[in-house]
């Protein structure tokens, strides 16, 4: 029942405010008494099934760019596949590896609740200098996407977070005339199939408890649908602080 008020909780925020899923999923999971692994696992694969739903919507009102998410998967799901091979032969048991998934999963919420935090400046910066030398050729600039790919892939591979708040505002810095919505929408569409490559990676590593996921499901799709209709009733300037302040308590717990 925990599980299910837990995705029910998660899937209303992130209805509501359009981040957070992972930020807040896998600090539940390992509050729930879940080792850091297994959480990880599994909210990659709830975020792989969450997300695709949103991937339907978003095509639908064509708010996908297919072309940058190519070259963000072209960066993601080798550097997925590689930080996989790389948790295969990491010298030690399985508590190693858990208390470096940990220690990345506090360093990866710190930086995480700073985008959010500053996410309006760092999108005011981006728009101001869109017609300046802050353009990038077109070689350059799919050489950079599919850089902040590879960076996306690594962090989602180990913690299972990045994909939201750090992938969209990356996005925006080297796409600042990208529309908002589109923005949004390419970077949900690139994120399933990064999260579903390493959730099943982490499966395939013994680090999935499908029970969990079935739970989180069963309570997420209706928080998501009622968070949805919820949208824009509270300010934003009270949300975005208040999730940022509790991403920081937590990353600065687990990192430290």
């Amino acid at each position: 029942m925990g599980f299910v008020v837990a995705g029910l909780v998660v899937g209303f925020i992130v209805g509501m405010t359009g981040v957070g899923g992972g930020s807040l999923m896998t600090p539940i999971l390992l509050w729930f008494g879940i080792n850091p692994a297994a959480a990880v696992g599994t909210d990659l694969l709830y975020a792989a099934i969450t997300k695709a739903g949103g991937v339907f919507v978003h095509q639908r009102n064509r708010n996908i760019d297919w072309k940058v998410t190519g070259w963000l998967a072209a960066g993601s799901v080798p550097a997925s596949l590689l930080t996989l091979l790389a948790l295969t032969l990491l010298p030690g048991d399985q508590h190693a590896t858990n208390a470096l998934i940990k220690n990345a999963l506090g360093i990866v919420l710190l930086l995480t609740a700073t985008a959010i935090l500053f996410k309006k400046q760092l999108f005011a910066f981006a728009s101001r200098h869109a017609g300046d030398g802050f353009h990038f050729s077109p070689a350059r600039l799919n050489a950079l996407t599919v850089l902040v790919g590879a960076v996306l892939g690594f962090m989602v591979t180990l913690t299972s977070i990045g994909a939201g708040a750090l992938g969209t505002v990356a996005l925006f810095l080297l796409y600042p005339l990208m529309a908002t919505r589109r923005l949004v929408g390419t970077e949900i569409a690139h994120a399933v199939p990064l999260t579903l490559v390493a959730g099943l990676g982490h499966a395939g590593l013994g680090n999935l408890d499908w029970g969990v996921l079935g739970y989180l499901l069963l309570g997420s799709l209706p928080g998501i649908f009622f968070g949805s209709h919820l949208s824009g009733r509270v300010s934003d300037n009270v949300l975005r602080p208040f999730l940022a302040i509790m991403l920081m308590v937590i990353g600065y717990k687990l990192a430290f």
